[in-house]
């Protein structure tokens, strides 16, 4: 009995070899299981109208806009975008560039970032910042950031941290305005 004894012995501890030889564990392969691949549907030279009631409100282009399927889903606009704003009566009056965006679908918030521009036809003011948020929720306030932002008018230089400002960007407000410059009109920098 005791040969019989030490060979179960022998075969249970050659079974245990051979489970803990045979048995891999690549930590990337593991990550791979758990991770959630991404859907992305990709567009290039994008241009999206958005209407109300039939009316154009804003016209968006870019040459690339990518669509990401996630627990979150979002667009991104990684190579720039152009958007025109239009009126009551189809007018343009007021255009947006910026070096890059993105659009949460579930917050209905665009994030505005690298070079953000916002100019208004109509009075000449322009922003410059390097963050903005566009929220059309926002009524009368649809543009706003806590960021260093600078606004040009015909007669000024306002530079300020955080604003908020309409759609139009006939009406801004500088949260805090850190320094003014008054320059007459005739000696303005074009």
């Amino acid at each position: 009995m005791t040969n019989w004894f030490y060979f179960q012995r022998l075969l249970t501890l050659l079974l245990a070899v051979c489970l803990l030889i045979s048995c891999e564990n690549d930590l990337e392969k593991v990550r791979n299981l758990s991770s959630k691949e991404l859907g992305v549907e990709e567009g290039k030279d994008v241009v999206l109208n958005y209407t109300v009631a039939g009316k154009i409100k804003s016209v968006l282009k870019a040459p690339v806009m990518l669509r990401v399927e996630d627990s979150v889903s979002y667009i991104e606009f990684p190579k720039t975008l152009f958007a025109l704003f239009y009126n009551e009566k189809g007018e343009a009056e007021s255009k947006l560039t910026a070096g890059y965006g993105r659009y949460k679908e579930n917050e209905e918030i665009v994030y505005l970032r690298d070079s953000v521009v916002v100019l208004n036809f109509q009075k000449g003011d322009t922003l410059f910042c390097d963050e903005l948020y566009w929220d059309r929720s926002r009524i009368g306030a649809e543009f706003y950031t806590d960021k260093p932002v600078r606004i040009r008018t015909k007669t000024q230089i306002i530079d300020g941290l955080g604003m908020e400002a309409s759609q139009d960007f006939k009406n801004h407000n500088i949260r805090e305005v850190t320094g003014v410059i008054t320059i007459p009109t005739a000696q303005f920098p074009q």
